[in-house]
């Protein structure tokens, strides 16, 4: 160990819960707030030492733009702390992490808390644009006639919607129909088409059955449940207080389904290629509310304070790729982590691989273990290696969990580390696909 060696001393995470559930109405500044509370009452730590707190969002609440620092001061740390929030879509949380390993590598930071939070059920509807000029005029209207007819404008207007909704498709874009900040958000930009449909994608180019998606979305609910049931997953979260008088408690993930069975999911059907299309509700992870946390530190600092760190960061990696195909992200970024980690892939004794899609990560097993893909697209003369399937995601995934993408990225972390510490495997990986054509990983070794 290195004194400038960068360590994970605990970790901490919030219930995560479908979006429109248990969690819709608490503030993704008081989901964030709930994590690090317990991080620090967990760790009795001493809030006058920390230097930074760093957290991934990428909903951006308008009352909280920069909700690291809503998070930081309902948490309680002082106002002389610093806080950043950090966006990389999907890996927003595991952006959080890597820039916090490198303030404390260099020397700059000791003590960073790090983490994420998102509420997927508070995305805003946004106005169409005619809707909003026409609104704007109104406002700008000072006398009253001015007034009277902006009215009337907004008025006619929606008279006109009425009458074409009634005559035509509802699907129509009219002037006031909102346009989905959610569905917006999951869009590519440049290729047009939403996450879903690059799952299509990597399905049909790898050969992945319906069948084999489904079968997989099966195992993590399995999983999932198991380890509800068994308490692993309750070591890492804290319930989160709701309702109007804080009277209701969420003490576990709302999403794994004991029983899920191939004959359910055989019901769905596809929603993103209705026609051909193998990609369901059921064998998608499901848009999730929940917040996530860890505590970094020097591994000098660390035993000055003598904590007992869990892990410690090896190496991380981003990579890009074509957007199209960014469910294969996991298998561009984790050469680079292992190659800065010194390790190999035969190393690797278990891996958190973000579930974004049944058809994402079997893709990204397929890949991983082909030595054509390995040559053609990521310039090795050998495949990355296998990713098995008896070291992957063992207590369930995303399409189980769910993915709240401003969190996940240190959920994988969170949880990874725990089930290392458990079954006292040395290095462990956490990747995943990030939206837009990228990925990212990181490589832990288990300390205690």
């Amino acid at each position: 160990m290195s004194s400038r060696d960068v360590v994970i001393v605990e970790g901490v995470r919030t219930p995560f819960a479908k979006a429109g559930t248990a969690l819709k109405d608490v503030h993704p500044g008081d989901l964030g707030k709930t994590a690090v509370t317990e991080l620090i009452n967990r760790t009795n730590l001493d809030v006058d030492l920390v230097d930074e707190l760093i957290f991934g969002n990428t909903g951006s609440p308008p009352d909280a733009v920069n909700i690291a620092r809503v998070v930081a001061l309902g948490a309680g740390l002082p106002l002389k702390v610093s806080a950043s929030t950090v966006h990389r879509n999907c890996a927003s949380a595991l952006e959080s992490i890597s820039v916090g390993f490198e303030k404390i590598k260099s020397g700059t930071m000791e003590t960073i808390i790090a983490g994420g939070t998102e509420s997927m059920s508070q995305s805003p509807l946004l106005w169409n644009k005619e809707h909003l000029k026409r609104l704007e005029a109104l406002g700008r209207a000072r006398t009253p006639m001015a007034k009277i007819k902006g009215l009337m404008s907004l008025l006619s207007a929606n008279i006109k919607q009425v009458k074409e909704l009634a005559t035509t498709s509802p699907m129509k874009s009219t002037p006031f129909k909102p346009r989905i900040a959610l569905v917006e958000g999951l869009t590519d930009p440049f290729k047009g088409i939403n996450m879903g449909q690059t799952a299509e994608i990597l399905a049909k180019e790898f050969g992945l059955s319906r069948e084999e998606q489904d079968q997989f979305a099966v195992k993590s609910h399995a999983k999932a449940v198991e380890a509800m049931e068994s308490g692993r997953l309750a070591e890492e979260i804290t319930p989160v207080f709701t309702g109007k008088n804080y009277d209701k408690i969420v003490s576990e993930d709302i999403g794994p389904r004991k029983g899920q069975s191939m004959e359910a999911l055989a019901k769905l059907k596809p929603i993103f290629d209705r026609k051909n299309g193998t990609v369901t509700a059921g064998n998608a992870c499901p848009i999730t509310d929940g917040a996530a946390s860890i505590l970094m530190m020097s591994s000098e600092k660390a035993q000055a304070l003598g904590y007992k760190p869990i892990a410690k960061v090896r190496g991380y990696g981003f990579a890009g790729l074509e957007p199209e195909r960014m469910g294969l992200g996991p298998v561009y970024a984790t050469p680079l982590a292992l190659k800065r980690s010194g390790v190999e892939m035969k190393d690797i004794g278990l891996i958190e691989l973000n579930e974004a899609f049944s058809a994402q990560v079997m893709a990204c097993q397929k890949a991983a273990a082909s030595k054509k893909f390995a040559e053609e697209k990521l310039g090795l003369s050998t495949p990355l290696g296998e990713i098995r399937d008896e070291i992957l995601n063992v207590n369930g995934g995303a399409v189980a969990l769910g993915h709240p993408v401003g969190t996940t990225g240190t959920r994988i972390v969170l949880t990874l580390m725990k089930e290392m510490q458990r079954r006292d495997v040395e290095l462990g990986l956490a990747t995943l696909c990030i939206g837009g054509g990228q990925g990212g990983a990181i490589v832990l070794e288990r300390l205690n």
